[in-house]
């Protein structure tokens, strides 16, 4: 391990030279898009009115989901008689999106304008690539039940300067309001599962709950809260602005008193003010294990995914490229998942709120069947004077109110986004880094409080959860400020991890993933790389945040600390066998195999073994 001296220096002097012959960029990298919101490059506020009489768009079907289906392939043949390389076809919802549908508070004087974005586009080379000479073209786009009707339009300029030639028919779902998108979460006990999920429907018009039970048997109803929020609760643009879009009502149901490893099944209801019923498509899912049950346990540990377009829709270089690899990935191996944690930055809607219907909508098959645990990220949170760590607005004026609504976490204040859970052998403690983690702070106190809880000897596996990197990372820019950290990441977390023997610490936010060796104080406590056995001298730190955003880069240094890195998309499965035995795999999306791997090997008594500064207080006394 190299002194701190030697090491600064050494670091000062390869990130000199990188700053002078490397092409450096936070966000940029040459397979992995650029981590701009692709809706934010629209500039709608610019868009002016010059609609072509001879210009046509024409959608069909007009009406979706007559069997119940809450996705549809839609046609759009486009006719224009003046066409250009720079056309884009854009999708409204609602429909009608002139400036009659603007707030009161838009301060513009001049109609007609637009002051909504869509919910996706698509360039009109992309659907014929003959568009430029003859003006038409076939688009072919998938829509998603989100409560209002769609229309489609055409525009010229380019995203910077647009203007609308033609509008399409209206488009719409047969049951707009329906109930869907249902959402799992491990309740605040062990034998409590959550069901949230998003309709039309306010209380006022329709009733919600689950209809649940173990499957076969007699089902029994359970009463759902309905939440919702404004423009006004937004805290900044574009959220409040631009990328406003009603989020209709979310729904919670709490189903209590479960059988554990039991297979239940469910649907979401709404018994309306006249006496009649909607309901959704049935679920189901299984139950959590006891707390310290012994059985054959797996969880799924990724960060960063964010959502894409199967239809190749709202890729502005590349935005999110391995987002729907992962997603296909855990569906596929659905049956060997049992709980599933995506550790911040969950949809990169940044502000723009239709891309969370999208996202619920592309993981509903995970999330519908496994809890789907979420943590807080900078994408969800960070917007300038609300309370957050950063200052920056990384999360686009939603101030956490989308990933606090849209998901339920087992957390006392889910302002508060710290929380810890059980699932058999496993005890999690989930940090919520933007808000301040450090010494003395309320957040501090839980995870000291989350750790010392666990018993050991019922759960042995200990796992330690947060989106920013609170241990170790390689990563760039990391590297450039000397720590491999998040700035005061571990300072004040390390003595705890060590004193209550974390085994494995997960992180996102870097978008790539690399394993550290059992580690403290900046120095490996294991020589061994792949099968670790007998006590537990240090805490395993695992990047995860190669979920589907754009990759990020290494720092040119080499750290001694460093096992493995992998620049590509891809997550961890953990598996326990027993109390004794835990294997993590890390798997790349791209096709589901294993890339790296390691497993522990340990009895309770190894659990207990002192080591340095994890050493419980003895006395001479008899």
């Amino acid at each position: 391990m190299e002194g701190s001296s030697f090491l600064s220096l050494k670091v000062s002097l390869i990130l000199l030279s990188c700053l002078l012959h490397c092409t450096v960029a936070h966000s940029q990298n040459t397979h992995g898009g650029d981590g701009v919101q692709p809706l934010s490059k629209i500039q709608i506020h610019r868009a002016v009115y010059e609609l072509h009489e001879n210009a046509s768009l024409k959608a069909y079907p007009a009406l979706l989901g007559l069997k119940g289906e809450d996705s549809e392939w839609v046609t759009v043949k486009v006719d224009s008689p003046n066409p250009s390389g720079d056309d884009w076809l854009a999708v409204f919802s609602p429909a009608n999106f002139n400036s009659s549908t603007c707030p009161s508070t838009d301060s513009r004087q001049q109609a007609p304008y637009i002051c909504s974005a869509p919910i996706k586009y698509m360039f009109a080379n992309d659907s014929s690539a003959d568009y430029t000479n003859t003006g038409k073209g076939l688009f072919k786009l998938q829509l998603i039940n989100q409560r209002e009707d769609f229309s489609f339009a055409l525009f010229s300029g380019g995203l910077s300067n647009p203007k609308l030639v033609a509008v399409s028919n209206a488009v719409s779902f047969l049951n707009p309001k329906a109930p869907l998108y249902p959402r799992l979460a491990q309740g605040k006990q062990w034998d409590e599962m959550t069901v949230t999920w998003t309709s039309g429907y306010n209380i006022d018009e329709a009733v919600p709950f689950v209809e649940w039970g173990l499957k076969g048997e007699a089902q029994t109803r359970s009463p759902a809260g309905t939440l919702t929020f404004t423009r006004e609760t937004m805290c900044g643009p574009p959220a409040r602005t631009v990328g406003w879009r009603d989020p209709g009502f979310i729904h919670t149901s709490f189903l209590k008193d479960l059988w554990p490893n039991s297979l239940y099944t469910y649907k979401l209801g709404h018994r309306s003010s006249n006496g009649s019923y909607i309901w959704s498509k049935s679920y189901s899912f299984k139950s959590s294990p006891y707390p310290g049950q012994d059985s054959l346990q797996r969880v799924v540990i990724f960060g960063d995914m964010g959502k894409a377009e199967r239809d190749g829709s709202n890729e502005y270089s590349n935005y999110q490229p391995g987002s729907l690899n992962t997603t296909d990935q855990l569906i596929k191996d659905l049956n060997n998942i049992d709980i599933v944690f995506h550790i911040g930055d969950i949809s990169y809607a940044n502000g723009y709120i239709s891309q969370w219907d999208q996202f619920t909508s592309q993981v509903e098959p995970i999330a519908s069947t496994v809890p789907y645990m979420i943590a807080s990220g900078n994408h969800e949170r960070d917007t300038p004077g609300t309370g957050s760590f950063y200052n920056g607005n990384d999360a686009g004026g939603e101030c956490g109110v989308l990933a606090e609504t849209m998901f339920y976490v087992p957390a006392e204040n889910r302002a508060k986004f710290w929380y810890s859970t059980d699932y058999g052998m496993f005890h999690f403690c989930v940090a919520d880094t933007e808000h301040d983690w450090r010494e003395g702070t309320e957040q501090y106190k839980f995870i000291e409080k989350c750790l010392a809880s666990v018993d050991r000897q019922k759960q042995p596996w200990l796992i330690f959860v947060a989106h920013r990197v609170l241990g170790y990372s390689s990563e760039l820019y990391y590297g450039l400020d000397g720590s491999f950290e998040e700035p005061m990441g571990r300072e004040s977390l390390q003595k705890l991890w060590q004193k209550y023997k974390v085994d494995i610490a997960f992180y996102g936010h870097v978008h790539n993933y690399e394993r550290i060796c059992p580690i403290y104080q900046n120095q490996c406590v294991n020589s061994e790389k792949s099968h670790y056995s007998g006590t537990v001298n240090g805490t395993i730190h695992i990047v995860v945040g190669g979920g589907g955003s754009h990759l990020s880069e290494y720092s040119p240094v080499q750290t001694s600390w460093s096992l493995h890195k992998d620049q590509d998309f891809g997550f961890v499965k953990l598996t326990a066998f027993n109390h004794s035995s835990l294997l993590m795999e890390y798997k790349k999306s791209s096709d589901g195999n294993v890339y790296d791997y390691f497993t522990i090997s340990r009895d309770y008594r190894d659990v207990l073994a002192c080591v340095h500064d994890g050493c419980e207080p003895t006395t001479l006394a008899t």
